[in-house]
């Protein structure tokens, strides 16, 4: 592993675990819109896209880290393909809500719930995990965690979507696979995170 000795190099580390407490924070927002009430549905969304736009701000300030450091604790690509990641995880999260939002729904399938439970957990270890990244021998297990929990959202998925064929109508149908499609991508853009760490504690090795 190559040493690491610059103690003032985990500024940039430091905003991306930001970065993806944002999308932390935006699973709770979704899990409260799954269980309230259609009326309080776009106050929720407003405050769900209020947690994008702070991630947004956070990649700026991580482009100008990154432009204006000598020594970053990786390089400057990897640490740009990290924060476009948690990008696109918080973009589907957005996707979610405003799913609930466009479609009025009133009652969200229990599967939709554990999906979530699925995209929070694969945030929460992501957030540990770029805090860490200047220990990358440390990043194996989230590696394989939050690709195993891509998994189970894969299965969760499968079955949700074979359960509704054949239990709902056309109409609710659709709706309920638009919704089932957004909380697949969420996991599959934490999944490829961590896809993106192994390969860089490969490369650093």
């Amino acid at each position: 592993m190559k040493l690491r000795l610059f103690p003032q190099e985990t500024a940039a580390l430091e905003l991306l675990a930001k970065m993806a407490q944002q999308s932390v924070s935006a699973a709770q927002v979704l899990s409260e819109m799954f269980g309230a009430r259609r009326q309080d549905h776009q106050r929720i969304f407003d405050e769900l896209m209020n947690h994008e736009r702070q991630a947004t701000e956070l990649q700026r300030a991580l482009l100008t880290q990154l432009r204006t450091s000598f020594v970053n604790p990786l390089p400057r690509e990897d640490l740009l393909d990290l924060s476009e990641g948690l990008v696109a995880s918080m973009e589907q999260l957005v996707a979610v809500g405003e799913v609930v939002v466009l479609n009025r729904l009133d009652r969200i399938a229990r599967e939709a719930s554990d999906q979530l439970e699925i995209v929070n957990r694969q945030a929460e270890l992501t957030v540990t995990a770029m805090r860490s990244l200047g220990r990358l021998d440390d990043l194996e297990d989230y590696w394989i965690e939050t690709i195993r929990l891509a998994k189970r959202a894969n299965h969760t998925h499968r079955v949700w979507s074979a359960d509704s064929l054949r239990e709902l109508s056309i109409g609710h149908y659709a709706r309920n696979a638009e919704m089932a499609r957004a909380l697949l991508s969420a996991a599959h853009a934490f999944r490829d995170i961590a896809t993106n760490v192994g390969r860089i504690i490969v490369k650093e090795s």
